[in-house]
Formats: C-alpha cells, structure tokens, sequence
C-alpha cells in the first residue's frame, strides 16, 4: 500500500505522492536530484516537506517500502533484518522526535547501539535531512563503531588513512616510491589500497604480492588491498595470493549492484574465501566497500528515490558483511550529482552520520573533479569538520592529486594536518609501529626523526635510486 502525505501551509496544500517523493523534496538542494526531476521545486517547497517528515512516525517506516520488497533485493535484506524488539524503545516516535532523542545530553552511545539494529537505512535517512551540519558532527560523534584486522580501526581520538599509490602505468618502482613515502607520513594504517591501472587477474595479482612483501618484509601493522572487481578477488584467492581484503564498490538498490556486476550472495562467497585464509591478527574483517550518492541515478537504478537515500541504503549492504572500512567517495562521480562544495561538504557529512549511525565503521574519499565548483579548501573544510566527527579514515595520496584517476582528494600531509590541529592518532598498533621504526621524533607533533631505523633508511635510499635510475 501506498501513502500519500499532505500539508496545509498558509493557503496553500502541499502534496507528496510517496514516502519516496517526500524524502526527495525534504532533502537539502543537490545537482542529481534535480536532474532526476524529483528535488523540491522551491526552498518553500522544500520547509514545507521537512515540517511534514518530521511529523511522520517512525513506525511510517516499516509500514512502507521506498522501493517495493518484491522488486528488489536491498530491500528483502533491510526488511528482513530489521530487529522489531530493538526498534521498540523508539517506535513512538516522529522522525523529529527521534532527531531530538540523538541530540539529547541524556542520550548516551550506549543508548544508540541498543537500538542500532532497530533502524532502517531510511530512518536514518530522513533524520538525517532534518539537522544542521553541527548535528551530522555531533552524533556522528557519539557513533564510535570499531573494526580489526591487522589494527583497529575507528577508536576514538584516532585518524586512520588509506595509503593510496596509484601510478598511471602500475609500475612498481613508483607505486613503491609513493608507499614508502605514506608511510614517512605517518599513513596507511586503515589500508595500502591501489587502484590498478590494468584490471585483470595477472596484474592484480602482482600487484598483490608486492604489497604482502612489503608489509611482511617490514613488520608493519596494517592490510592490503587491489580495488580490483570481486570476482576477480576470489579467483586470486583461489590461486594462492595473499589476499588480505577483498574490495568492492557498492550501492543501494538491487538493479546499481547489478550495474556493478554483483549481488548478495557474491559478496557473501568472496567474504567466506577471505575468511578462510584467516590472515588477519587482531580480527577478521575482511571487507572493504565503497560508497557514492549518485551511483543509483547513474545506473539508471534509483527508483525515483533521492540520491541520499539510496546511499544511506548501500550501508546496508555493507553492514551485512562485517566490514573492515567503508567509505564514500563523495566527490569523485561529478557535478551533476554534487555541483559545488557546498553539496560535497553536506553530502560527506550525512553520508558520515548515516553510516556511523547504522554502525559502519565509516570513512570518506574527501574529494572532487576538476569540473565541479570545488576547490582544495573545500576539501580543508571537510576534512576538519570529519576530524571532529571522529571520522574512521580519509585517503593519503602524494600531493592529494590521484595521477591515475584523475581526480582531487587528500594528501599525507593533509592527514598530518588533521592530525596535529586535532590532536589525532593513528591506530594503536600502528602507532607502536611508528615507535619501533623510530619514523617520528615526537608521535604528539609528528616531527620526523633524524635517526631512523637502519632497515628502514635502506629501502628507502633503493627506492630513490630505482626511481631514479628510472
């Protein structure tokens, strides 16, 4: 069944055709919205949509699919999963009341994860449409949401970076370069992740044991990964490789998966091969997703639901599988779907708080391309509001310019930066890793040591002279 909302506001009355509809015109202003021509047509039309859903109960949620149960696979997994008894202790209240119990002194994390599995992705959603940025930052803090492989992730008074080399032609001597480099700086703990320029199993594969014998060969306290297609992850596994995290970008309807050229029960096949090699020391995480308002209108997959929403709807999926990271690349798809930076800041903090708030242990691509109305200083905002918010990690690239993708994201010092202003750490074990290598002087201002471990100060003079000689 199908409800239809109304609004009487002055003179005039407000209709909105669907739950589906009313989340789309109560979300604050975004480029792919309204190219799906399903944004508000106005800033009144808009008021008036987020009055009405803060109105709505809670229970409006349950009773009513976005998108039809039996169209759609992300939807069987959020229905089935949905905890009744846990959703009981807030199932009086309005979408507004439930905003105001997040933001309550007396509302405790402890309170928030007795009844984390009683949400739904749309719940979150739709709260989320309703708060200023300083709300997203306020409870995205109460959210600490932990995880383990190598390391932990995602404690509190802790940044974490992907260590990003990607190279244009994945040559090893410059992807080396770009890792020992991160690492000087203090990144990589959440992950050594590369982009691989040539996509197929060989390289991968490659690319695969180069990082294991860096990590092994040193000691270091981390996880690798190649951001390659899941299946072919898990034909890798099946030939040996040392596969510590399997990766995959996802999305929030069935048919964007299916765009992705994967399903549920894919992903859940290429978690139990990683769980098998059982590489991990201090947990067995082994997923790592990522994220993207837009991806579902992209793919022509989105069900006339509002870009956010559907996003917030992949964390389910992601939840599903225990992840280790995932983060949205909240800039990275371009500016019909995120125009400025002022979109892209708003989107990285909901898509921060939604997924903290289901239980993710969330990071963020703090990113743009060169065609949106964007800069680096948009990105600076961004990253310090997500510092306070007690993101889990961002990205690490060199000069924070990706050579092969072509896009802008943030950089080792970048990470540095966040770290010194916020008084930030890297993961535990990392950092004692830090120690022993004796890289940083002083681990509270990160000044670099002059005296570096021997074994250290030699790979990086062959690095340099490889590079060099290159």
């Amino acid at each position: 069944m199908t409800i239809s909302f109304r609004r009487q506001q002055g003179s005039r009355v407000y209709h909105f055709r669907s739950l589906a509809d009313l989340l789309a015109k109560a979300t604050p202003e975004r480029s792919g919205d309204v190219l799906a021509g399903i944004g508000a047509e106005s800033a009144t039309e808009r008021v008036v949509a987020q009055m009405t859903l803060a109105d709505l109960p809670l229970t409006t949620f349950i009773k009513e699919a976005v998108i039809p149960y039996e169209k759609d696979e992300i939807t069987r997994l959020i229905i089935d999963s949905h905890d009744i008894k846990a959703f009981s202790a807030i199932a009086h209240l309005t979408v507004g009341d439930f905003r105001n119990w997040l933001l309550s002194d007396t509302t405790e994390p402890a309170h928030i994860i007795a009844i984390r599995s009683g949400l739904t992705p749309e719940m979150v959603a739709a709260t989320s449409k309703l708060m200023r940025n300083q709300d997203l930052i306020l409870i995205a803090k109460k959210c600490q949401v932990t995880s383990a492989f190598r390391n932990t992730i995602g404690l509190s008074g802790r940044l974490s970076t992907r260590l990003q080399p990607n190279h244009p032609t994945d040559d090893f001597n410059g992807i080396a370069a770009s890792i020992f480099d991160g690492l000087m700086y203090g990144s990589g703990d959440a992950v050594i992740g590369i982009n691989p320029a040539t996509d197929n199993l060989a390289q991968c594969t490659h690319l695969l044991k180069m990082l294991d014998d860096i990590i092994q060969n040193y000691q270091i306290p981390t996880q690798s990964c190649v951001l390659t297609h899941v299946t072919n992850t898990i034909q890798a596994i099946e030939m040996g490789a040392p596969v510590d995290l399997v990766f995959q970008s996802i999305g929030g309807t069935e048919g964007t998966n299916q765009g992705f050229g994967i399903n549920l029960s894919m992903l859940e096949e290429a978690k139990q091969a990683a769980l098998s090699l059982k590489r991990g020391t201090v947990g067995q995480n082994v997923m790592y997703f990522e994220t993207g308002q837009g991806s579902a209108l992209s793919a022509n997959a989105f069900h006339n639901v509002d870009q956010q929403t559907c996003e917030a709807r992949a964390y389910a999926v992601a939840k599903q599988f225990d992840p280790l990271l995932v983060n949205t690349v909240v800039g990275f798809i371009g500016p019909e779907y995120l125009f400025d930076g002022k979109q892209i800041i708003r989107a990285g903090l909901e898509d921060h708080f939604c997924a903290k708030l289901l239980g993710l242990p969330m990071g963020c691509d703090i990113c743009y391309t060169n065609h949106a109305y964007a800069d680096q200083n948009d990105m600076d905002t961004l990253l310090t509001l997500l510092g306070v918010a007690e993101c889990s990690f961002i990205m690490g690239i060199p000069g924070s310019d990706d050579v092969m993708l072509n896009y802008q994201t943030t950089s080792y010092h970048d990470a540095l930066y966040a770290r010194k202003a916020l008084g930030l750490k890297p993961a535990p074990e990392f950092e004692a890793w830090l120690n022993t290598m004796n890289i940083f002087e002083d681990l509270e201002k990160f000044h670099l040591s002059p005296n570096i471990d021997s074994r250290w100060s030699k790979a990086l003079s062959n690095i340099t002279n490889e590079v060099s000689h290159d």
